[in-house]
């Protein structure tokens, strides 16, 4: 994807850190894999550091040399091999300037400790840069906008793996989370999604792996990577199976919970066409921190996935309003309907009926 990319898609490495210096730490699209090894595929990201000062130009340790080869993996650094030294030089400079504003962070041009927290967040294991440039823009979309083509009304079709599945979540649960984030773009879009039972001729194959599974995009374990999936027509959405997936924050304790509605949501858009977004707000932002939710449209997806396929005449309130967290979807709309006037008036039109029907219901 959202992506990783949620206690998560978006590849992060322990950083148990040996540092090469002495340095105080205390605790307080496809991406680009040419010049990576398998072992250094699986230690792209970071686990279980907190980050207590700042990481400043100069400082030669085994950190930036990781956080080098995260930025490159993740599209900030040129696509040949990089620098693998610790050295805060002026190529790092510009890839950290590049990930902060991609991010919405403050941009510094230093590794300080948002940059890092942010860093460490779990994400969607999709690339940030979609077309090998580097976009600050909100929505994006895979090179050529790629989208589903099929003779009207477009209904897809969608199945999960009979041998990759996850035992402590029950068929019934798993289905009803991807029925609500299928009906989620649905609303939005004239395209339909029907689950089907035949695996292998489904549009869309979803799975739960663990570790390498034969895509060249291996698992990390417990957080980091949580999920990611592919551009149209591919079909190919894969979940993290050492996560902790959960459907209900109120019965699902963990501390390292991820919200799988949320993943799902996220990893669909990558499916339809859309690359990740520098909206915060927006389903397709990259990365989800344990046991956050973040489910519902944001009005920059709405854009970008109608930008490809066009708006549901339909407005099928119904889709919407299944889920517990429709009516903040509505809100959602309501608050951020006046960011600009740059939105299309069909796109304007649509909140406008989607805010008065859910305010006179309420």
């Amino acid at each position: 994807m959202f992506l990783t990319v949620a206690s998560h898609s978006y590849l992060l490495f322990l950083i148990s850190l040996p540092l090469c210096i002495s340095i105080e730490m205390t605790h307080s699209l496809a991406p680009s894999t040419s010049w990576l090894n398998s072992v250094e595929r699986n230690d792209i990201t970071f686990k279980g550091l907190d980050i207590e000062r700042d990481v400043d130009r100069g400082l030669n340790t085994c950190s930036i040399a990781k956080i080098k080869r995260y930025l490159h993996y993740f599209g900030y650094l040129p696509l040949q091999n990089p620098s693998s030294d610790g050295r805060f030089n002026s190529e790092f400079e510009l890839a950290t300037v590049r990930y902060q504003s991609k991010l919405g962070l403050s941009i510094t041009g230093k590794l300080d400790i948002k940059t890092m927290n942010q860093i460490l967040e779990p994400r969607c294991g999709v690339s940030d840069f979609a077309h090998g440039k580097h976009v600050t823009r909100r929505y994006v979309h895979f090179p050529g906008k790629p989208r589903w083509t099929r003779h009207k009304p477009i209904v897809l079709t969608y199945a999960f793996s009979p041998d990759h599945f996850i035992d402590y979540l029950t068929s019934n649960d798993v289905r009803h989370v991807f029925q609500r984030a299928f009906a989620r773009w649905a609303a939005v879009i004239p395209v339909s999604f029907r689950e089907a039972n035949d695996y292998g001729f489904a549009d869309i194959k979803i799975g739960f792996y663990s570790g390498d599974h034969g895509d060249g995009q291996p698992f990390d374990g417990v957080l980091g990577i949580l999920a990611h999936s592919f551009s149209p027509e591919s079909g190919r959405l894969h979940l993290d199976a050492a996560e902790r997936w959960a459907v209900d924050f109120g019965s699902e304790q963990s501390k390292v919970a991820v919200d799988l509605e949320s993943v799902a949501v996220h990893e669909i858009g990558h499916l339809l066409g859309l690359a990740h977004s520098s909206v915060k707000d927006a389903v397709m932002y990259p990365s989800l921190k344990p046991r956050e939710k973040r489910a519902d449209l944001n009005i920059d997806d709405i854009e970008g996935v109608q930008a490809l396929y066009g708006s549901n005449h339909k407005l099928r309130f119904g889709a919407l309003l299944r889920s517990e967290t429709s009516v903040s979807l509505g809100v959602t709309l309501l608050r951020t309907s006046w960011i600009g006037f740059t939105s299309s008036l069909p796109l304007l039109f649509m909140q406008l009926c989607i805010n008065c029907f859910l305010l006179f219901v309420l």
